[in-house]
């Protein structure tokens, strides 16, 4: 399949990564290895910003962020953010 973020042909993944429409449009637009680059930075993004995942803005903001990362300009990584060396 061509995956829209990664712009190149890569591995489908296996099943829709949730329900409803915008799940149908990442397993149809979105690779594995697209859908893994996102889970990295889902991760990073809550935890710089301490996320709380049972509250509705947290996850209203990551719905919005991962749209972003894989359909538009892309999400940005957090000012404070220092990876691991």
């Amino acid at each position: 399949m061509f995956c829209q973020k990664l712009q190149k042909e890569a591995a489908p993944m296996g099943f829709p990564p949730f329900p409803g429409d915008l799940g149908q449009k990442v397993i149809q637009n979105i690779s594995q290895e697209g859908w893994e680059a996102w889970l990295g930075h889902q991760t990073i993004l809550i935890n710089e910003y301490r996320l709380n995942m049972l509250d509705a803005e947290a996850r209203k903001f990551l719905k919005e962020e991962m749209e972003k990362f894989l359909f538009g300009k892309g999400s940005d990584i957090p000012d404070q953010f220092t990876p691991n060396e």
